[in-house]
């Protein structure tokens, strides 16, 4: 009589020990008793019956999904490949679990399939310049289309773009043309501005004709100053002056 009672104390902890579950603050466990879904518990102590009742853990925390690489053709017909990165965490565990057989697995092709067509419907120039456009075009997609397993993407980022070796060495002469184009603008811009002080200065000069030789005394003094081995001899501008015409193309005459 004693044996079969401690059996039976056995069974009776052995069900009760199996009918506890704990789950973390990150875990919710979705219950099905007799194959019917009945609510998503958590976090604490669970009690299950035991035999009826089924728990499957589903995590409420961020998960971090890698995007392998992509062969995509651009709308300006460039090949190249493209990978990413997605971050999704599960809202409604009841859904993720009854809509769909596996979210995990269900939103990585997702992801892929949504980043092939979105690169592959822009061009080269703006996938390389707006990089935050299209994350923020691949996130609203996936997010519509994985609302209804309830998951919320949080964040879509593009990763590394993959240019072929002869694309790279056009982009890079591309680079260079428009860095010489710039300096030569730059100097075009700065000759020009040159010749518009000169300008003002002329025309100041020729209101006050003393400028004119405060100017030269000045020239001559920094020849002096340079030490090289040469005798300057400095000519009054009287005779410089006679030696002008008074008028463009015209000699005066003695």
């Amino acid at each position: 009589m004693f044996i079969p009672q401690v059996v039976v104390l056995v069974l009776l902890v052995v069900l009760a020990v199996s009918a506890l579950r704990v789950l973390n603050e990150y875990e919710r466990g979705v219950i099905f008793r007799l194959g019917r879904c009945l609510k998503a518990k958590g976090p604490g102590l669970i009690i299950l019956i035991p035999i009826i009742d089924k728990m499957v853990k589903v995590s409420l925390r961020i998960l971090t999904l890698d995007v392998p690489n992509q062969d995509v053709i651009t709308k300006d017909n460039v090949s190249l490949k493209v990978n990413a990165v997605v971050y999704f965490r599960v809202v409604d565990p009841v859904k993720a679990i009854l809509e769909i057989e596996d979210y995990m697995f269900g939103t990585s092709q997702l992801a892929q399939t949504t980043l092939r067509s979105v690169c592959g419907g822009v061009e080269l120039d703006e996938l390389l310049s707006h990089r935050d456009k299209v994350n923020s075009q691949i996130q609203t997609i996936l997010d519509e289309h994985t609302d209804p397993w309830g998951i919320k993407v949080a964040t879509v980022e593009v990763k590394y773009i993959d240019l072929p070796q002869e694309m790279q060495r056009a982009m890079a002469k591309q680079a260079e043309a428009e860095r010489e184009r710039r300096a030569k603008i730059i100097a075009a811009e700065g000759e020009f501005q040159a010749a518009t002080k000169l300008a003002d200065a002329a025309e100041i000069i020729s209101h006050h004709p003393a400028a004119l030789q405060l100017r030269y005394l000045q020239t001559m003094r920094e020849m002096a100053s340079e030490g090289r081995n040469a005798t300057v001899i400095p000519i009054p501008l009287d005779i410089l002056n006679m030696l002008m015409p008074t008028k463009a193309g015209v000699i005066p005459k003695d």
